[in-house]
């Protein structure tokens, strides 16, 4: 593997998506991944849909440059290859109801008597402390408890969950940054450390100033649709043949979109002359966008916003991801030779670095594919024990 993190070992006990999303991060930038699952049952995400055949293709993508071997880690056999596993690790990254690795003999005591380097990132619902913290989690609830849901819709609609698994992506964002973030503070003089990831905390920093504006103001955001709370005009516009996102949530931004849809005059309205002005009369402002946007096809009303130097965008769905040069500029898609499907499209490596910047060797692999090479090869069992394990139903 070539990119940043090229010599970092990640043992990842993690299943589903947040520590998925962590670790193939850490894999697409270099990082030798090493996913260990039950020898009986695969990582759940094997079994999402869409298939190719009997193939997940979310398997193919979350699994994507790492190595995968079986391990039982309940048994006594298990526990202690679990630990010669993490001897040789930088991180650990694992997603099990809190004191699940405890029970087994694997708490990050147990795991750090082994490597007092070892960076323990540990991802959970609601963290590893407080009253709801041995509670089983997912990013469905995350997504509502983290006030996410009560702001995303209409002002007359219910709350909407997002149609993409968003808590524990974000989670894996922050798991991800935590590794290197205790990576680095080893390598300046720290020691191993623990870095406890929540799933709702994940998506509830992402709402800057809403605890400020809770506490000094007593104010509660309510959903607001396409529009921002923050700034005006921002919305969706319907235009003859679809849909265009505009955003003007600068002054200058502004007024060249006053400009451009026919109406200079609006700058000097003292309905929308300053951005708090606007965004407390945006209903009367969003008529005049939506009036000039309704005469314009979406690429119409968008070259000539772009013309204004404003920020604008048809809405994209895939087909029109695949056709866009921006994407093909940024190697945003890659084709990848699978062993499994043949070539396969998938997404390109974010963020991009210069110079060594990752890559994707390879989609996700089979159940147990790199047994032997990570079991006889480095951690250098004997054929005999490797096959009575095996035997066992230990790997």
């Amino acid at each position: 593997m070539s990119g940043p993190l090229d010599g970092l070992r990640v043992l990842d006990l993690s299943g589903m998506i947040a520590g998925g999303f962590a670790t193939v991060t850490l894999a697409d930038h270099g990082a030798d991944v090493v996913m260990v699952e039950h020898p009986e049952h695969g990582d759940p995400i094997r079994d999402w849909p869409p298939f190719d055949g009997d193939l997940s293709l979310w398997w193919k993508a979350l699994a994507r440059n790492k190595r995968c071997v079986t391990l039982d880690m309940k048994t006594d056999e298990g526990r202690a290859l679990a630990l010669e596993l993490a001897a040789d690790a930088d991180v650990v990254v694992e997603n099990f109801r809190p004191g699940t690795l405890e029970s087994w003999g694997l708490g990050p005591d147990a795991l750090r008597d082994e490597n007092e380097d070892l960076v323990v990132v540990r991802i959970s619902g609601y963290g590893q402390t407080g009253p709801m913290a041995e509670r089983p989690g997912f990013g469905t609830v995350a997504e509502a408890m983290s006030g996410f849901a009560h702001v995303n819709g209409f002002p007359d609609s219910e709350p909407l969950l997002p149609p993409i698994s968003l808590a524990d992506l974000a989670a894996g964002h922050y798991a991800a940054m935590g590794a290197v973030f205790g990576v680095f503070d080893r390598l300046t003089g720290g020691e191993g450390r623990v870095v406890d990831v929540s799933l709702y905390e994940s998506l509830f920093r992402m709402f800057p100033s809403v605890p400020e504006k809770y506490d000094r103001l007593g104010e509660t955001d309510e959903r607001t649709g396409n529009r921002h709370p923050n700034a005006a005009p921002r919305n969706v516009y319907a235009a003859e043949d679809g849909y265009v996102a505009l955003s003007a949530s600068s002054q200058p931004i502004w007024e060249r979109v006053a400009e451009c849809i026919g109406h200079p005059e609006l700058v000097e309205d003292d309905r929308f002359a300053t951005n708090r002005d606007r965004v407390e009369h945006v209903a009367a402002l969003d008529e005049y966008v939506a009036a000039w946007m309704a005469d314009r096809s979406a690429e119409e009303a968008v070259a000539a916003l772009t013309e204004a130097g404003a920020v604008a965008s048809v809405i994209y769905d895939i087909e029109d991801v695949y056709a866009d040069e921006q994407y093909a500029a940024r190697d945003d898609i890659v084709t990848v030779e699978d062993a499994d499907l043949g070539p396969v499209d998938t997404h390109g490596v974010v963020p991009k670095f210069s110079g060594d910047p990752g890559e994707v060797s390879h989609l996700g692999p089979g159940h147990g594919e790199h047994n032997d090479e990570v079991y006889l090869d480095e951690v250098g069992l004997d054929p005999d024990t490797y096959e009575s394990l095996r035997a066992e139903d230990v790997i």
